[in-house]
């Protein structure tokens, strides 16, 4: 039977083409996405500044809070005490051992391009020479290129300060090496190292000294290899779980979606040979002889393409890393990786997918009788078996099931991690169960449809009626992608506009002061006393930890955390009080949620317990209460406080309140020019630092949405293609009966006007299965919100898609004469 199964695939090439199409692109994208997971849970990054350190030393990055099994990660750098680098450089094995010391140190005139600044001792870890000049004093700095003596100006903490360059080290590009006690006056906390560099002897045994250093002290996190490269670059492994989650949620709907594809495409090809399977059990073929050869057809198309599929994966890969990098979800500095491991994934879910549809084919092809298989080639009336209808019936008990939680579980932001599997399950649902689902609608569809067509439209209504698994095969691809697409984008839509809507509803400030660089403690000040403001408040970000999650609305990620300066009334905070003021927030203060108070009965006075964003724990006095939207509280605390818990440590914002009629931007743009680095801008700068990271998951999501849709294109055109196709003789006894071309084409195009409208009406539903529950619950609206023209080019490309696939091989096959030949391919 392999022999005629090779001979099939010579003189059938055509009815296989769009399985081998979808399989190539399948195991591509599955690859692709099996690269990115293999990056992020890798995430290699070769060190540069620690090159020779032999191990690294830095603070867990994770806060294990009582009661929750998951650790919370940690959003800013946790360094390491200084008072546990005399214990870990007499462990045994270490020879050496090097604290450093990192502060945000920009350029503010002309010379070297700097970027961080570091204590010099710390320049042996790399380890840089000099190549002219000495070591720096007070008052010096090292740099990668200049001049011996010449003048350099940084910014260090928002403040100008000007140096001598003692030296040059021209390996250091990006560095600036400061006195070592200089270094320790520049950082917030100088009671913490970023990193410890660890020198061990040649030979000894690292393993062995990691094992030791980690008995130091248990907040310690000691690395080795490329994850030293961690240590020089917290942001990649802050960045670590997102580009895990981007691929992990992407590839498993890439997957379905591929095993979905390529299962329809070489079922429909198997359908279209029913006369021949059923000619075959007439003379005699067993049910596994074709078995057998249906299943040699499928792993003769599948695994060379698979193979060919590994070379677009490859690119594909790095492609979409060099995208989610540039975008700020991937660290530029981690090392694309790619091993076998993807392309075992996407190898073994395209031929698992072809398989499986090649062995359900062959049961039914296999287990029918000659003389039945005969009728049911001719008009297929089946519509399901009771196997399709059981997992039918499950993936929509699923769908159902996320609904619910989704409508009364979830809150905010976290529905998304209900509703999107939703979609799912609603999608598979109804393709399974196709037939029925087509069947009711056209019902719907038929009439209006009917009278706008008339004749033609009679007799398309008559066919797909008459056709109905047809119809279900052709509509439930364009069902699929209207589906997938437009809850996707719409939940991303809907999720940016609450999210904008939570914060700018109470947003009192008219304009911004912003610095990269951090701004001086003393703009501060400067601002309020501008003629016009009527308040000015610093304005710090962060992530913590309440140490009672168990009665606080926050998830195992973390509360966002909001650092603002003591302010009254007329204040800058984005917060609408309840109870309290803000007048008091300092020190050891804070303001939370009246949602939060009420359910953990700790008013005003209370205290509650806080891991901060860098593992420090705090206990703070609460001053004052807000309304908050679900799911978008977050914790106030003063901006001093916030700061100095940060990577960086610098304040980066500073909102301004104008009063009443009074124009401020001149006088503040005035007073930047006295502040290198600083720049005004308006409220909408804050408003989109505040959904930045919404935006840039908006992005991914268009951009993989985009490639899902293209891929779904595949099943539209393969589908409706072949079953155009294979009608040619049914044209053709249209013609001999007195139809004219341009007859059949109108049929034709009434069919593909029901089959879109069938497609689109599903896949609305499905997408509203997901979206309506989701929007409720994120925007506290029933409908979700958007530009309506996203919808309008799904439907029309979906539309597009149908009319093309149905029409063009239609057109060249009425260009024969009837009478002439026809052979089904």
């Amino acid at each position: 039977m392999m022999r005629l199964a090779v001979r099939t695939l010579r003189h059938r090439k055509s009815g296989f083409i769009a399985t081998f199409v979808a399989v190539v692109f399948g195991t591509a994208i599955v690859m692709a996405c099996g690269g990115l997971m293999e990056t992020g849970i890798r995430s290699n990054v070769e060190p540069d500044r620690l090159a020779a350190a032999s191990l690294v030393v830095t603070g867990n990055q994770s806060h294990h809070r009582p009661g929750v099994e998951d650790p919370t990660p940690l959003s800013e750098r946790v360094g390491v005490p200084v008072d546990l680098l005399p214990k870990i450089r007499s462990t045994e094995g270490v020879t050496s051992a090097v604290g450093d010391y990192t502060v945000t140190a920009v350029n503010g005139s002309s010379g070297p391009v700097v970027a961080e600044g570091h204590n010099w001792s710390s320049a042996a870890l790399a380890p840089y020479h000099l190549g002219t000049g000495h070591a720096p004093r007070s008052g010096q700095v090292v740099v990668s290129s200049g001049k011996v003596g010449e003048h350099l100006t940084l910014l260090i903490n928002g403040e100008p300060k000007t140096f001598t360059i003692s030296g040059i080290a021209p390996q250091a590009s990006g560095h600036a090496f400061f006195a070592d006690r200089d270094a320790a006056s520049f950082v917030r906390n100088p009671s913490r190292f970023a990193d410890v560099g660890v020198l061990v002897a040649p030979g000894t045994d690292l393993d062995e000294v990691k094992h030791k250093l980690q008995e130091v002290d248990g907040n310690l996190t000691v690395r080795a290899g490329v994850d030293r490269g961690l240590a020089e670059h917290p942001d990649a492994e802050s960045r670590r779980t997102a580009l895990i989650a981007v691929a992990g949620s992407f590839g498993g709907i890439a997957t379905m979606t591929m095993m979905f594809v390529v299962a329809s495409t070489l079922a429909l090809a198997a359908q279209h040979r029913e006369r021949e399977f059923a000619l075959l059990r007439g003379i005699g073929t067993t049910p596994g002889q074709v078995r057998r050869m249906i299943l040699g057809e499928a792993l003769m198309v599948s695994l060379p393409a698979v193979v060919l599929g590994c070379v677009p994966g490859i690119f594909l890969g790095r492609f979409l890393f060099d995208q989610l990098s540039s975008h700020g979800v991937a660290s530029p500095v981690i090392e694309f990786a790619q091993g076998w491991i993807p392309f075992a994934a996407g190898a073994g879910a395209a031929v698992l997918a072809a398989i499986g549809a090649a062995l359900i084919a062959a049961r039914k092809s296999a287990k029918i009788k000659p003389v039945e298989a005969l009728v049911e080639a001719s008009l297929q009336r089946k519509w399901f078996s009771w196997v399709r209808l059981l997992f039918g019936l499950l993936f929509l008990g699923g769908g159902l099931a996320l609904l619910i939680v989704t409508a009364t579980v979830m809150t905010g932001p976290l529905a998304a991690s209900t509703a999107g599997p939703s979609i799912l399950c609603w999608a598979i649902g109804v393709a399974l169960l196709g037939p029925f689902w087509t069947k009711l609608v056209l019902g719907i569809w038929r009439w209006p449809v009917q009278a706008l067509t008339r004749v033609s439209g009679r007799l398309a209504i008559r066919n797909l009626s008459a056709r109905t698994v047809a119809l279900s095969a052709a509509a439930m691809p364009v069902m699929l992608a209207v589906g997938i697409s437009t809850a996707n984008l719409y939940m991303q839509t809907t999720q940016v506009h609450a999210s904008s809507e939570a914060f700018t509803r109470d947003l009192r400030a008219d304009a911004v002061l912003v610095s990269d660089a951090g701004l001086s403690p003393r703009l501060v000040s400067e601002v309020r006393a501008v003629p016009g403001v009527a308040s000015a408040s610093a304005f710090v970000r962060s992530m913590g930890a309440v140490d009672d999650p168990r009665k606080a609305p926050f998830d195992e990620d973390g509360a966002p955390v909001i650092g603002v300066d003591a302010q009254g009334a007329n204040g800058t905070a984005p917060v609408r009080l309840t109870s309290g003021s803000l007048a008091g927030l300092s020190g050891s203060t804070a303001a939370i949620p009246e949602y939060m108070a009420s359910k953990t009965g700790r008013g005003i006075g209370s205290e509650i317990t806080m891991t901060l964003g860098d593992g420090i724990t705090v206990k703070l006095r609460v001053v004052a209460t807000f309304a908050a939207e679900r799911g978008y509280e977050s914790i106030i605390l003063p901006a001093s406080l916030v700061s100095a818990h940060t990577t960086d440590g610098l304040t980066k914002q500073v909102l301004v309140r104008a009063e009443p009629g009074a124009d401020v931007r001149p006088a503040l743009a005035k007073l930047a020019t006295t502040h290198p680095g600083v720049q005004v801008a308006d409220r909408s700068t804050l408003v989109a630092s505040n959904v930045e990271d919404l935006q840039t998951q908006a992005w991914i999501n268009y951009m993989l949405v985009g490639m899902l849709i293209a891929y779904t294109a595949v099943s539209v055109v393969n589908t409706l293609v072949s079953t155009t196709l294979r009608r040619r003789r049914e044209f053709a006894l249209q013609r001999l009966t007195g139809s004219t071309r341009f007859q059949v084409l109108r049929m034709l195009t009434t069919e593909s006007t029901l089959v879109t409208l069938t497609g689109i009406t599903l896949g609305t539903a499905v997408a509203l299965a997901c979206l309506l529950p989701f929007s409720a619950k994120v925007a506290n609206d029933a409908l979700p919100t958007g530009p309506f023209w996203i919808y309008l080019v799904i439907i029309g490309a979906a539309a597009a898609l149908t009319f093309a696939s149905t029409l063009i091989p239609a057109t060249a096959t009425l260009r024969h004469a009837p009478t002439q030949p026809t052979h089904n391919d």
